[in-house]
């Protein structure tokens, strides 16, 4: 009986202690914070080490506890329970949320992954595409005549107007659009892309 009796004053001394601590640590103390940390932090990471598995993670954890328990230190009511428990209250709370973090995490990752698995890009395969693409539209230049062909191109790619076109060929626009006439046609038929040139050129 005499033994249970000490240890309980022993508790309720060791209580005292850590109250007044952060007490202190609400007025800005760091020296009481210093102290604070030094009887607690073992107990605060072996807390979040059995949460979290990582002792990378349970480290920052645990400084971020501290660093809490500094900044609202003043919102400890002793009449509601010991500095030990709110604290520790702290420490799995937040040990709660770094789980719940990591696991959005994954998911979000998995959910990336099935994504780009869904939608993978095939280079090889894109490739022969463009080739074949390439090839029809070479062949469908090649049956156009020389200035059927330099036009179309100069249109295409630089983007110019008929009257543009006409003046860098040196002919009217007239008979430009007269000899690009039947390129128009052989190559809406074969390729099917004219109708934009045909607008750019009637301009």
């Amino acid at each position: 009986m005499a033994d249970s009796n000490k240890d309980a004053e022993t508790t309720a001394a060791a209580r005292a202690v850590l109250d007044g601590l952060l007490a202190r640590v609400a007025g800005g103390d760091a020296a009481a914070f210093r102290k604070l940390y030094d009887l607690l932090a073992p107990r605060v990471f072996g807390l979040i080490r059995r949460t979290l598995v990582d002792d990378g993670q349970s480290q920052e954890v645990a400084q971020d506890v501290f660093l809490e328990v500094w900044r609202s230190a003043s919102r400890f009511d002793a009449a509601r329970g010991s500095a030990t428990s709110w604290i520790m209250m702290i420490a799995h709370g937040r040990a709660v949320d770094r789980v719940r973090a990591s696991q959005a995490s994954r998911d979000r990752d998995l959910r990336i992954g099935a994504r780009d698995r869904e939608f993978h890009f095939d280079p090889v395969s894109e490739a022969g595409e463009l080739s074949v693409e390439s090839a029809r539209v070479t062949v469908a230049l090649a049956r156009l005549t020389v200035i059927q062909r330099d036009a179309i191109s100069m249109t295409y790619f630089e983007g110019l107007s008929g009257p543009e076109l006409a003046a860098r060929l040196d002919i009217p626009v007239s008979t430009l659009k007269s000899r690009l006439r039947e390129a128009l046609i052989r190559l809406r038929d074969e390729l099917g892309i004219v109708p934009s040139l045909e607008r750019s050129l009637a301009s």
